[in-house]
């Protein structure tokens, strides 16, 4: 599994209600209980060496455990305490240094390691409980010189999650790596330590059940929106941060579009162009001065005659949201798909909302995507598949998963169902949002998930992820609306809220 997926697991889990305490508990047992099943820890000496994150929280637990079980547990802080970055893991360090049955050792540079060699030497165990899955680059000091110690022990060695110096991603091996005989890593493998470069180090590799559902594999959460939320360049420059084109309103519908460059404005793009039929152009100016509208040569609804201003006006953009509010003329319908087939033959990142999927529904069987997200809800799902969705009330998500996921991998598309339970699929994989209230059925709200997809998708995240975020930061902000002000919310309110709800999980 991709060390992110992993990250946003533990971070969901936190969000439905498993918190990181719990987790950093099972994950330090976990440790303990592997040992034990090996040998008789009564009167080991087991080093541990631990650094300032939660892998080093996970260490001090594992303390705890193997001492009950009489074992000599020297815990070696490869830095100051107050030093420990999070919450967990200091309450758990507290918790040690009021054991007398646990030594503590602070080595913050490497002389002060070089100091502690005999622990090192007289170990039966070394546990790794340095750097996790989310270290890059090569281990600096004091951490070089522990693995460098460990490495030159006979100890038998043990890594907990993956070995510090392997990147949890690619396998890569840095220069420095913790050449572990036991990997006790937590819910699933990340994907380097399958990796062949990677095993020599990683040794034997056990998965350790530390009581997360699997339901929470597939349950959309804040993890999934931070994966999604990149900082800015401080040396950017204006559209540097996305530039998107949305294409949409007629006569009828004017308000669609503006929501939704809105919406991907107050997601943190620097650009949003509407382009419109331009007998409404001033009417969607006047909803903002933020919105930049490109009046087209069609007058009343989308035609052939913008087909070249689109097309002209799309390369300077980094993604395209279609579809909303265009209504169902005959000529619009036509021009739709043309825009869209040469969108997509220019591999330009696409999100196809409302009546643009009504008019594919007519070329369902030519399809084939290259960076695209398709926002039906299950009407617009059948006119564009032909296929009806089975009952959600009575039936549940579940009846309609594999329906969708069928579709997303015929259309090499991704797919979020708006719905009670959204899904999100890419034909591979799926994610179901399960938060939101019946006060997401107001007009707009449709639109405004079409623009937060879009700016994701213009700052270059893949097309599920930004699928994924967006579901959740869309129907999390409607929860917090109703605890507000109950169902009497709108999609403006909803989009005025972005900001604030970004701020707090970045």
């Amino acid at each position: 599994m991709d060390p992110e997926d992993i990250r946003a697991i533990d971070e969901n889990a936190e969000f439905f209600g498993l918190s990181r305490l719990q987790l950093m508990e099972s994950a330090g047992k976990s440790v303990a209980d592997s040992l034990i099943k090996r040998m008789n820890l009564n009167g080991k000496n087991i080093l541990i060496l631990a650094y300032i994150g939660n892998k080093g929280g996970d260490g001090f637990v594992a303390a705890r455990y193997l001492s009950y079980y009489g074992a000599n547990v020297n815990v070696i802080l490869l830095s100051k305490p107050e030093l420990i970055s999070t919450e967990e893991s200091k309450r758990n360090f507290s918790i040690l240094e009021k054991l007398s049955s646990v030594a503590i050792y602070y080595a913050p540079i490497p002389l002060d390691v070089f100091s502690l060699k005999e622990l090192f030497d007289s170990a039966d165990v070394i546990i790794d409980a340095m750097l996790g899955t989310g270290a890059r680059g090569e281990p600096k000091e004091p951490i070089k010189t522990a693995i460098e110690l460990s490495n030159q022990s006979k100890a038998f060695k043990v890594s907990i999650d993956i070995p510090s110096g392997i990147d949890a991603k690619t396998g890569s091996i840095y220069k420095t790596v913790f050449k572990a005989d036991l990997t006790i890593t937590h819910h699933r493998p990340k994907s380097g330590l399958l990796c062949e470069i990677a095993k020599p180090f990683v040794g034997e590799l056990e998965i350790a059940n530390i009581g997360i559902p699997c339901d929470f594999e597939f349950y959309v959460g804040p993890g999934d929106l931070k994966i999604a939320i990149k900082k800015r360049n401080p040396f950017s420059h204006k559209g540097d941060n996305g530039r998107i084109l949305v294409i949409g309103g007629s006569y009828k519908f004017t308000g669609a579009p503006a929501l939704t460059a809105m919406a991907a404005l107050r997601t943190g793009i620097d650009l949003a162009i509407i382009a419109v039929p331009s007998s409404i152009a001033n009417a969607i100016r006047s909803y903002s001065p933020d919105l930049i509208v490109l009046p087209l040569p069609s007058k009343d609804v989308l035609d052939q005659e913008s087909i070249e201003v689109i097309k002209n006006e799309s390369k300077r953009v980094d993604a395209i949201i279609i579809g909303m509010g265009l209504g169902l003329e005959e000529s619009t319908i036509s021009t739709v798909n043309e825009i869209i087939k040469y969108l997509n033959d220019m591999e330009k990142p696409l999100v196809i909302d409302a009546d643009a999927l009504k008019a594919l529904g007519r070329i369902r069987e030519e399809l084939k995507f290259k960076k695209a997200v398709l926002t039906p809800h299950a009407g617009e799902f059948y006119l564009l598949t032909g296929e009806p969705l089975p009952n959600e009330s009575s039936l549940g998500w579940k009846s309609r998963v594999n329906i969708v996921m069928k579709w997303a991998s015929k259309f090499n598309a991704t797919i979020l169902l708006k719905s009670r339970y959204d899904i999100i699929t890419d034909g591979n994989r799926f994610k179901i949002k399960i938060i939101g209230n019946p006060g997401m059925t107001v007009g707009g709200t449709g639109d405004v998930l079409a623009g937060i997809v879009g700016a994701f998708l213009s700052r270059g995240i893949s097309p599920f992820r930004a699928a994924t975020a967006a579901s959740f930061l869309n129907s999390y902000i409607g929860d917090l609306l109703e605890a507000e002000i109950g169902h009497h919310y709108t999609a403006s309110d909803i989009v005025n809220k972005i900001p604030e709800v970004i701020k707090k999980f970045e």
